[in-house]
């Protein structure tokens, strides 16, 4: 079963403060992690992945890098996470092997349909909701988009885009196995709280339609 929490950690803010958050989130629950940097070299991408990676994989926890699948590999990490102006699935593919996830972003039903095609482990929709943890965000498609994938695919699908525990039950509801959350899981004055809260909406969800 796919993981119902999918933090997603930026290291532009501050790298240092990545791992202890890692820690306590894990901690918490959560058993899938990303990271994300848009901005920061190559280089401190690949020692914070390999550190993440010793630290939580015998415990279970799957480290997702965004965009980079070169260093996805040579971290040792679970997967590489692709967005639309990135490498495609396929072409992350031939680097991460058949062991490691690959997902990817979409934003409409044309991308959809085309990340539907490919060998992608996941996909990602959104923003469900307004957001400012991106600089140029794609247009908000709100829960209608996530509801109409939900029919047209079995892979699983991460929902992203100013999620919150106010209206995570609403996502899981429109179809979604997997929150992905940024800011309301950082910006939490308990981070662990939060991500326990989630973990309780996702499976009281799960738990009414079994």
């Amino acid at each position: 079963m796919f993981p119902p929490l999918y933090p997603i950690l930026d290291i532009s803010a501050d790298a240092r403060a990545i791992l202890p958050l890692a820690e306590t989130l894990a901690g918490a629950g959560a058993s899938l992690l990303q990271i994300r940097a848009k901005r920061a070299p190559a280089r401190a991408v690949f020692e914070l992945a390999r550190d993440l990676c010793a630290q939580l994989g015998p415990r279970g926890v799957r480290l997702i890098v965004n965009d980079r699948p070169d260093v996805a590999v040579l971290a040792g990490a679970a997967g590489v996470h692709v967005g639309q102006e990135d490498l495609p699935v396929e072409e992350a593919r031939k680097i991460c092997g058949s062991d490691l996830w690959v997902g990817v972003s979409t934003h409409n039903i044309e991308q959809f349909r085309r990340a539907e095609a490919t060998s992608a482990d996941y996909i990602a929709v959104g923003p469900v909701f307004p957001t400012d943890s991106k600089e140029n965000p794609d247009p908000v498609v709100g829960l209608d988009l996530l509801r109409w994938a939900r029919a047209n695919t079995k892979k699983p699908l991460v929902a992203i885009g100013g999620i919150t525990v106010e209206s995570a039950e609403h996502v899981f509801l429109a179809g979604a196995d997997a929150v992905a959350v940024i800011r309301d899981l950082t910006a939490a004055a308990d981070p662990a709280a939060r991500a326990r809260e989630y973990l309780k909406i996702a499976a009281r969800v799960r738990a009414s339609r079994s």
